[in-house]
């Protein structure tokens, strides 16, 4: 097969796609900095506001209700979605980017008169600046940690500074691709979300782990062999994970987990990416430059 043949003979030139994936991400994400001031949109838990949950019909879609809201308050940042259980819709979340008492006042205000709204039929929380900025970098260095600890371990398993630097590399492109491309959605991310990123570390350095002991430490036949032989069982795990975030996505209306889903299946798409061509690609690149 063409594909097949390009695969295996032109794995430096394919190193190009991850190479300009990394680029544009990282091009993202500097302009989602520039613009708004952080690399990523941060939802309530993490930055801080106000949210207002509202139990029961209301008579109006969420998609109503926030351009309803973001008439009568054009300067606010307002996000709405559906609060379900069981699948079934059972009242709206209101999210303010708000600590203000006197805003959130205007904004019941205004929902009481156009949804008739009783005052047992809601209820506030809200959560401080400082209390979510704080989650945040604790989340962040979190983060940090796992990946360091993963890198750790990951050289003390293969013993060799180019293996373990490219699984460590298609791991951070992984993660840094997603985020690039989970922006690109709109999202705004929770601290499950961050949980969504931990688990995406352990997938990534799963597969690449997996196809690094098939070409490194084994070397019975051919390099293509092995490359092949770890694809086939790393796709039919990723297929199989894929499948199962699909479903979720599709049927679970909770949009806690859904996020947690949306950042798992960019993430293992991508990972496909970095895994079987970046990977792949500088592996390959290594073993020809030691039997020369």
């Amino acid at each position: 097969m063409k594909l097949k043949k390009i695969y295996e003979e032109k794995y430096k030139k394919l190193l190009l796609i991850p190479i300009l994936l990394l680029i544009f991400a990282l091009i993202q994400i500097a302009l989602q900095y520039a613009t708004t001031g952080d690399f990523v949109n941060r939802g309530i838990t993490l930055k801080g506001g106000a949210t207002i949950t509202i139990e029961g019909e209301t008579g109006m879609t969420p998609q109503e209700i926030q351009r309803f809201l973001t008439d009568k308050f054009p300067i606010s940042d307002i996000s709405v979605r559906t609060l379900s259980s069981a699948g079934s819709a059972i009242g709206e979340i209101i999210e303010l980017d708000t600590q203000e008492r006197s805003e959130i006042d205007s904004v019941i205000a205004v929902l009481k008169d156009r949804l008739d709204l009783s005052n047992d039929s809601y209820s506030i929380e809200i959560v401080g600046s400082a209390l979510g900025k704080g989650f945040f970098i604790q989340s962040l260095i979190a983060l940090l940690i796992a990946f360091g600890l993963m890198g750790i371990v990951v050289f003390l398993y293969f013993r060799r500074a180019v293996t373990s630097l490219t699984i460590i590399l298609a791991a951070a492109s992984d993660i840094i691709v997603t985020l690039a491309i989970f922006n690109l959605t709109g999202i705004k991310l929770s601290s499950a979300g961050v949980a969504a990123f931990l688990m995406l570390i352990g997938y990534s350095v799963d597969s690449d782990i997996l196809l690094s002991t098939r070409v490194i430490k084994r070397n019975d036949g051919p390099v293509t062999e092995r490359v092949y032989g770890a694809m086939k069982t790393g796709l039919t795990m990723s297929a199989t994970t894929l499948a199962a975030v699909l479903i979720s996505m599709v049927f679970i209306q909770n949009d806690t987990i859904k996020q947690i889903m949306v950042i798992l299946f960019i993430g293992l798409l991508v990972d496909l990416i970095m895994t079987y061509i970046q990977n792949v690609g500088i592996l390959r690149w290594e073993l020809e430059h030691k039997q020369k």
